[in-house]
């Protein structure tokens, strides 16, 4: 994970999804759940950015 990207998740998480996957449906998600709370979008956020750069090496 980089640095601007947990940033990101904590402050703003379906902008850091998005610079993660792009706009498709995590971001739409993660979007979802932010809005409904706060928490949960940040916990979706941290899921897709370490799911996605586990799957890099």
């Amino acid at each position: 994970m980089t640095l601007v990207r947990i940033i990101l998740a904590l402050f703003l998480p379906p902008v850091a999804v998005f610079l993660t996957v792009g706009l498709g449906m995590h971001f739409w998600l993660s979007l979802v759940l932010t809005f409904f709370g706060w928490l949960p979008g940040v916990v979706h956020a941290f899921y897709v950015i370490g799911v996605h750069d586990g799957k890099r090496g």
